[in-house]
């Protein structure tokens, strides 16, 4: 789905509702009042619409405000951040922790904190106008080089990395490493059978460099380029139920903070 859909839905039924609640109270139920002349024993019926709108007001308007500035809750659709995050793993995104933004058009109006690498952020990519997820690897000023290795330099300095575990052990088709970068310390997994020519990257002010945990099968800035300041969503930081493709049952053995 389009990333601006469903927000877009939201604050149009906000406005609506909220627009019927004030035209009730100042328009159309002093109308009413008018018409049946003395003070009736009941006050005349609303209509539906009016009715709706005074019952859904409220609670759309606290969605919308809970949704655009405090959390929000998103599916994990593909494999890109494995082994950290699963197809089917619902996560929470602090909507706040890179500062309040106005909602749809992503321009911050109070300034909280900056991504810094490491990070798991929620963003939408400047090719494609969908919500993405990937680890901060750079942020403005940076330079990072992804080199043949599949190991990451960042400003000169060698992002430690150890050797977690072969997948099979006897014919790997995958490598296991535990990777430290910033705070974060966590696994990513990286293929025997695809090469990576390094590449040198130099981010610039309002960018960032990001890459999936799952680096041979990630879709992102390696091929797409950088992501932008006012594209930003938030930042994941914990994943609340894990729900499998198919016909399964929710479960909660994946819960717990991201790492």
């Amino acid at each position: 789905m389009n990333a601006n859909v469903f927000p877009l839905i939201l604050i149009g039924a906000t406005v609506f509702t909220g627009a019927v609640w004030l035209l009730e109270a100042f328009v159309l139920r002093p109308r009413r009042l008018a018409a049946a002349g003395d003070v009736p024993d009941e006050e005349p019926a609303r209509p539906a619409v009016v009715e709706y709108s005074i019952s859904f007001f409220p609670v759309i308007l606290l969605v919308l405000v809970f949704r655009s500035f405090l959390l929000e809750p998103f599916q994990i659709p593909s494999g890109s951040m494995i082994p950290t995050l699963e197809v089917g793993d619902f996560i929470v995104v602090n909507k706040y922790a890179y500062g309040l933004r106005v909602p749809v058009l992503g321009t911050r109006i109070i300034d909280v904190g900056e991504p810094k690498n490491g990070d798991v952020m929620v963003f939408i990519p400047p090719h494609k106008n969908e919500y993405f997820i990937k680890r901060v690897i750079g942020v403005p000023g940076d330079t990072v080089t992804y080199d043949e290795d599949k190991g990451l330099t960042i400003n000169g300095e060698l992002i430690e990395r150890t050797l977690v575990a072969r997948i099979p052990p006897a014919r790997p088709n995958t490598i296991v490493y535990q990777e430290t970068i910033g705070e974060s310390v966590h696994r990513i997994h990286t293929s025997v059978h695809r090469g990576a020519p390094s590449k040198t990257y130099v981010i610039g002010e309002g960018e960032y460099l990001m890459m999936g945990d799952n680096r041979d099968q990630s879709d992102d800035s390696r091929r797409w380029g950088f992501a932008t300041d006012e594209n930003i969503i938030g930042k994941a930081f914990a994943i609340w139920v894990h729900k499998a493709p198919g016909f399964k049952l929710p479960t909660f053995r994946r819960n717990g903070l991201i790492p």
